[in-house]
C-alpha cells in the first residue's frame, strides 16, 4: 500500500534583507503554525536582492505535513542535539 502525505497551500510573507548590519531571510506563514518534522516549500520569493537592501514579498507555500512516526523521531533528534550544545557551550575545558 502507498503511504501519501498530507499537503497544504497557505499564503506567506517572505522578509529579505541584506544590508552591513544584517544578513537575513525569514518566511512567515499565514494561518498556519507548522509542527515537528513538517516540510515548508515556498514558492515565488526571490533568492537574492542587492546589498543594502531589505524587501518583503507576497508569496504562497506548500507545507507537507509529516506522519506520526517523522514527527516523534523529529522531536527525538532535536532534544538530543540540543543536550549535545548543552555539553560544548558549558563544558569546563582549556583556555
Amino acid at each position: 500500500m502507498m503511504m501519501s502525505r498530507r499537503t497544504e497551500n497557505v499564503p506567506c510573507t517572505v522578509e529579505i534583507e541584506q544590508t552591513s548590519e544584517s544578513l537575513q531571510a525569514n518566511v512567515v506563514l499565514e494561518g498556519y503554525a507548522p509542527e515537528a518534522g513538517d516540510k515548508v516549500i515556498v514558492h515565488g520569493a526571490p533568492t537574492r536582492i542587492n546589498f543594502g537592501e531589505r524587501g518583503v514579498f507576497a508569496c504562497h507555500a506548500t507545507v507537507i505535513h509529516a506522519g506520526l512516526l517523522t514527527r516523534q523521531a523529529t522531536r527525538l533528534l532535536s532534544y538530543l542535539e540540543l543536550t549535545e550544545l548543552y555539553e560544548i557551550g558549558f563544558s569546563a575545558g582549556e583556555a
